[in-house]
């Protein structure tokens, strides 16, 4: 009966130790949570440009990996590109902002 304890625990350890494992995140991938952290993220940024009058009628992409959003696609000056980047800055979570939008 004592040996059919320790299986048990040991099981139920390594079943444990597993689910951690398959949540962590990787240089390369990311956990369950900065997934949601990164959506969220994103769909802040996305309503923030969105609801900006110069940027509404701009197509801008937003990704964002582990807090670091990525800006793509054009703008027709300078100052529409250092707009989105500002705006992107100032939501909560963004780590870093990469503009890669092109001006026209």
């Amino acid at each position: 009966m004592k040996k059919y304890h320790i299986v048990i625990r040991s099981l139920i350890a390594i079943v444990l130790i597993a689910a951690f494992v398959a949540c962590a995140s990787t240089p390369k991938q990311e956990s369950t949570g900065e997934y949601i952290d990164d959506s969220t993220i994103t769909g802040k940024v996305k309503a923030d440009l969105l609801a900006d009058n110069v940027l509404k009628s701009f197509d801008v992409s937003v990704k964002t990996y582990k807090g670091i959003v990525e800006l793509s696609g054009f703008v027709d000056t300078q100052a529409t590109k250092d707009r989105a980047g500002s705006i992107a800055r100032k939501v909560a979570g963004v780590k870093e902002v990469k503009n890669n939008l092109i001006v026209k």
